[in-house]
């Protein structure tokens, strides 16, 4: 299932021009080539609403009837950063999926910043009547772009309290921005006390590959359970602490009283790397 391929937001910034042996003409048009999305399609099922990249694969679920819980498992681990922030003032996701986050992030924390980043225009217009995402307004932003750009931009250092990255293709089986150079620009993102989580596949090459190269960026890296078929969700730390888990269990407690997610199994998760 693995494409050997460079990354789809990388080919978005790629220019035509001359290729081996060619003359070195001025090209007509400098304009840059645009990515090749896979057809984004629908399944219901039970009641649940799914995503997909014209493949069998999930990209991301609502229940029809509770539009702005967050149905995955994994994806309510990648919430796993609110054990160490309870006040966010930016809140970003690379990778728009079906809103799932950024709708409950917007939500939840009506005092936050709440930003999406997604290159597919498909994707976004699909959220858009399909998957309940709120109009724009001064608290919430949907950048269509590359995702890479975004991070990269010089603007965004120190400014992020929570960046979730879940970046995939139609094959689902590894994140398409994954170098050191890119989780080093994530970690430059964050506030001083901010917190990254990712959406890996334990059972392939990509997930010792990431984290890897968090490893490299990050200070502290914790990996959550796996989940699903393959899910585990990495949390990446700016700076290194020693974890309290007496706070952290009543951290949790208080999650789950206010939203019902299972932050008590996220505490539990993150014991076990210690």
């Amino acid at each position: 299932m693995l494409i050997r391929r460079k990354s789809i937001e990388a080919q978005a910034n790629t220019k035509a021009g001359p290729g081996p042996g060619k003359e070195k003409s001025k090209p007509k048009s400098a304009a840059p080539r645009k990515p090749k999305f896979a057809p984004v399609t629908l399944s219901e099922q039970d009641g649940i609403r799914y995503l997909h990249f014209g493949t069998e694969w999930v990209q991301g679920a609502m229940r029809i009837r509770k539009p702005d819980w967050i149905e995955l498992e994994y994806a309510q681990q990648m919430m796993s950063w609110m054990l160490f922030n309870d006040a966010p003032e930016q809140i970003v996701q690379l990778g728009l999926g079906t809103a799932a986050l950024t709708k409950f992030s917007y939500r939840q924390f009506p005092d936050a910043r709440v930003t999406a980043v997604e290159l597919n225009p498909s994707v976004i217009a699909i959220c858009n009547s399909m998957f309940k995402l709120p109009p724009e307004d001064d608290r919430l932003s949907i950048l269509e772009m590359d995702a890479n750009d975004f991070i990269f931009d010089p603007q965004r250092a120190g400014t992020i309290d929570a960046l979730q990255v879940d970046l995939y293709d139609a094959t689902a089986r590894g994140p398409v921005l994954d170098t050191p150079e890119f989780y080093v620009a994530c970690r430059d993102s964050l506030s001083d006390n901010g917190v990254m989580t990712v959406n890996l596949f334990g059972d392939h090459p990509s997930y010792a590959k990431n984290l890897k190269a968090m490893r490299y960026a990050f200070d502290q890296v914790i990996s959550l359970p796996e989940v699903h078929d393959g899910n585990v969700v990495a949390l990446a730390f700016k700076n290194k602490f020693v974890p309290d888990f007496t706070a952290l269990y009543e951290r949790a407690a208080a999650i789950t009283a206010a939203t019902k997610l299972p932050a008590k199994s996220w505490v539990n998760g993150i014991k076990s790397n210690f």
